[in-house]
């Protein structure tokens, strides 16, 4: 089925507005929420197909009351954190035949139904930026050229020039291209001024965020404070942290550690252990 015009408006626009606007967003998580979930089970209810199945290293199971989503059993290959947004209909109606297996069992099986992709080396890039240069991509897909501005640090002082506030994102410490005789990272964005803020690695820890567009699985809503583990990217281990639902769409994550390079736009998704409570899409400061 040919999804690219919706692919192109729900996803990469919305990747591209949200860089402009100075977050960090993850393309990932909306193609699943808008195009492998919500269209493909859009079209197979039109075609009178009940199930449809995807290769996510995630379990789903039925406790009774509600299904809940669970990381997958490989450790190396869990995909849970890009599902965040799973709802009960979608849980009901998905198979997630991988988050029982591991990457070897899932290459070997392939390998022995003669799939030509059972040795195919794992995908790290953004599917639609694959060498990884989002400023350039951002610049040939928009037709707008990034404009320069200045890195400034803490204080305001004028450090140097940058190529563009989109070509950026929170905690980056390559490509800056400052000499500044020591290690130095991206510490925060003024999309306006066009401003890149430089600073130390110990600027860039934070204890607790904002986080709106939220979608809870394992339970309708947190009607009190909550003990369980965020996690703020998908490469990085969740941590202990105590979480309080601020509205009906937001809540408020409070870290016993303070956590590095929190980026707005990225995803905050909750875990009672191995069950997945929910997510939201994390805020920028000033709206802390």
């Amino acid at each position: 089925f040919n999804f690219s015009e919706a692919f192109q408006h729900m996803v990469m626009d919305h990747f591209a507005q949200c860089y402009a606007c100075g977050l960090t967003p993850n393309p990932c998580i909306d193609c699943n929420r808008y195009m492998k979930f919500e269209r493909m089970l859009r079209r197979a209810r039109e075609l009178g197909i009940w199930y449809a199945a995807t290769g996510h290293y995630a379990r789903r199971t039925w406790d009774g009351e509600r299904w809940l989503l669970k990381k997958g059993l490989d450790p190396e290959k869990d995909q849970s954190y890009f599902l965040y947004h799973l709802t009960q209909p979608w849980l009901e109606h998905f198979l997630l035949p991988l988050g029982e297996l591991t990457k070897p069992q899932v290459r070997e099986i392939a390998e022995e139904q003669g799939f030509v992709n059972a040795r195919k080396r794992d995908s790290q890039d953004i599917c639609f930026v694959p060498d990884g240069d989002y400023g350039a991509f951002l610049d040939r897909y928009t037709g707008r050229r990034s404009e320069p501005g200045q890195y400034v640090n803490a204080a305001g002082e004028v450090l140097g020039t940058h190529k563009g506030h989109t070509h950026y994102t929170i905690g980056q410490r390559k490509g800056l291209e400052l000499a500044m005789g020591h290690r130095v990272y991206v510490t925060g964005k003024d999309v306006e001024k066009n401003l890149v803020y430089i600073g130390e690695n110990e600027d860039l820890f934070s204890s607790g965020l904002t986080a709106n567009d939220l979608n809870l699985i394992a339970c309708d809503s947190i009607p009190a404070p909550i003990r369980c583990t965020a996690k703020i990217r998908h490469s990085r281990y969740e941590a202990p942290a105590t979480v309080e639902q601020i509205g009906e769409d937001a809540i408020a994550v409070r870290f016993d550690q303070p956590q590095r390079a929190i980026a707005p736009g990225q995803a905050v998704v909750l875990y009672d252990g191995d069950t997945v409570i929910g997510g939201a899409t994390i805020c920028p400061p000033e709206k802390q």
